[in-house]
């Protein structure tokens, strides 16, 4: 092989290279970030400062955590009347499982878990990666 062909060839396997790399990336952020999604049902028993308290907890998890990319919640205001009973929504964001992987054994998660556990009566989770 001469020195033109070679030049070709090398040329040829860096575009492909570059190519691949590329097409990696899209598919990464095509696959969209970790969202965890965590409903809430409180138990009857529980007071307007209990159910506060929670809320203030989990706020306050969203900045010890530092895999959470963005941290949400809300109150049900539906009018179909569909809840079952779940009024708070919460929605943390992760760069991708690995945060969320992080975030689950993390202290700040198992102190806020303590703070919720007497007043809760039912969760719900769904964890997706999102679509575009």
């Amino acid at each position: 092989m001469n020195l033109l062909q070679r030049l070709v060839l090398s040329a040829a396997l860096s575009c492909a290279i570059l190519v691949a790399m590329s097409q990696t990336s899209a598919q990464a952020a095509d696959a969209g970030v970790y969202r965890h999604v965590v409903l809430f049902k409180f138990k009857d028993s529980a007071t307007a400062e209990q159910v506060k308290s929670v809320e203030d907890a989990f706020r306050k998890l969203s900045t010890q955590v530092n895999t959470i990319t963005s941290y949400e919640w809300g109150t049900n205001v539906s009018p179909e009347n569909k809840n079952e009973g779940f009024t708070h929504c919460f929605l943390v964001t992760f760069k991708d499982k690995a945060g969320l992987d992080v975030y689950l054994p993390h202290p700040a998660h198992d102190a806020f878990k303590a703070v919720l556990r007497p007043h809760l009566d039912k969760v719900l989770v769904v964890d997706y990666v999102s679509a575009k």
